[in-house]
């Protein structure tokens, strides 16, 4: 029987949005992106849209010059074992996992990412809702400030366009320390099965790919949408992608905060659920909405030492 340690895994989901959490905390364990891509795999692995390994940022050589403002940082790879700068929903899973584990309580913290440092505000257990304290439906919304978006203008190749089959559309390039092309349309449909990247122009704006949102309105300030996540696939949700269709919505709405001095806020669905966006006059944008875990278990150590070769 082999005696290898057993790395622990957790599973959990923000809005769908489902990740496979990887306690590392000392930086001891090494994850290509063959490993990655294995471990999420659905019929081979445990499956999910990314992994989020959770590290001491003064274990890890992205991250040890946030140390002395964030003890934890997010190490985030895409489902296919790619490196991504950041994760919306994956910073509330990140946070929720912190909570179980005892590592930080109810209040505020700061995670590090490779988009720079996230300010997280995790809301003591909602109020009386029938279930039992702790429990998923009474566990309070996890709060993120995304930082500021940036809006850059078209190059000289001309204006962006997202293409799914005879359809193309307009597009808003947002980043959020990930980049994203906004698409709005008039059915969500139009997206075809997202199985593939959808097409964009021109590939110079996205040196590095792009995350593809189509979004339709539901009401007044309030969107729903679907997203293609650069090196994932469509996902049930996006929490940077929701954050660039709210700033995109709001520009195309005419509502700048920066101009009004007035926050604006947008109510977001995604196919997994409900997030809830808002900008402010500083132009930072915040983001609340749920974080589950539900499982927990050990990784094979013969199956991973395969996974790792």
């Amino acid at each position: 029987m082999s005696t290898a340690p057993r790395p622990a895994f957790l599973k959990g989901h923000g809005t769908e949005n489902d990740f496979v959490i990887v306690p590392d905390l000392d930086g001891s364990l090494g994850l290509s992106a063959e490993a990655v891509a294995r471990i999420c795999d659905r019929r081979a692995g445990i499956g999910g849209d990314g992994l989020i390994r959770v590290v001491r940022s003064s274990a890890h050589p992205e991250a040890r010059g946030m140390a002395d403002e964030a003890e934890w940082f997010m190490d985030y790879r895409n489902s296919d074992g790619s490196i991504a700068e950041m994760c919306g929903n994956g910073v509330r899973v990140f946070a929720r996992y912190l909570q179980r584990a005892g590592l930080v309580e109810a209040g505020d913290l700061a995670v590090a990412t490779r988009a720079g440092l996230r300010h997280v505000h995790i809301a003591k257990d909602a109020g009386n809702t029938g279930g039992t304290a702790g429990t998923p439906d009474r566990l309070g919304a996890i709060t993120v400030v995304m930082g500021k978006a940036l809006l850059p203008e078209p190059g000289p190749e001309g204006p962006i366009t997202v293409t799914v089959g005879e359809h193309s559309w307009p597009a808003r390039h947002v980043n959020m320390g990930n980049p994203h092309a906004v698409a709005f349309v008039d059915d969500l449909g139009q997206a075809g099965d997202l199985f593939a990247a959808p097409a964009v122009h021109p590939a110079s704006a996205y040196p590095h790919g792009t995350n593809v949102e189509f979004v339709v309105d539901r009401g007044p300030r309030h969107v729903a949408m679907r997203v293609h996540e650069r090196g994932s696939g469509e996902t049930r949700s996006c929490g940077t992608g929701a954050c660039a269709v709210m700033v995109a919505a709001a520009r195309r709405d005419g509502a700048d905060p920066a101009v009004t001095g007035r926050p604006v806020t947008y109510t977001v669905d995604v196919p997994g659920g409900r997030l809830v966006i808002s900008e402010r006059p500083d132009g930072t944008v915040e983001m609340s909405g749920p974080a589950v875990i539900v499982a927990e278990g050990e990784l094979d150590p013969s199956w991973l030492d395969t996974a790792l070769g």
